[in-house]
């Protein structure tokens, strides 16, 4: 499953030590365990419950970012990558 798969990447990277380019971006160690925690629960609740509940984890990660004054990066890319993954899944779960 691509956006699981997706989700995982994105954890694993969150989990690793900040880098300098990271923390110029604006990332804090607190920001980025708080967001892959975030991530991994809604990994854990589509591994549970399957892509119907996709439509429950609206997340608001981008938001999130802004307000810490998360600039563009590799992080940043990822976990709005993630969050497109999640709204396309909410979208296809809901269906026509």
């Amino acid at each position: 499953m691509e956006l699981l798969t997706a989700l995982g990447e994105a954890v694993a990277a969150l989990k690793a030590p900040l880098d300098a380019a990271d923390r110029s971006q604006g990332w804090t160690d607190d920001l980025r365990r708080e967001i892959q925690e975030d991530i991994s629960v809604r990994r854990s609740v589509l591994r549970r419950h399957g892509l119907w509940m996709a439509p429950y984890l609206r997340p608001g990660l981008d938001r999130w970012m802004a307000q810490e004054g998360v600039g563009p990066g590799r992080l940043r890319n990822l976990v709005e990558d993630v969050q497109r993954r999640l709204m396309e899944a909410a979208g296809t779960a809901c269906g026509p």
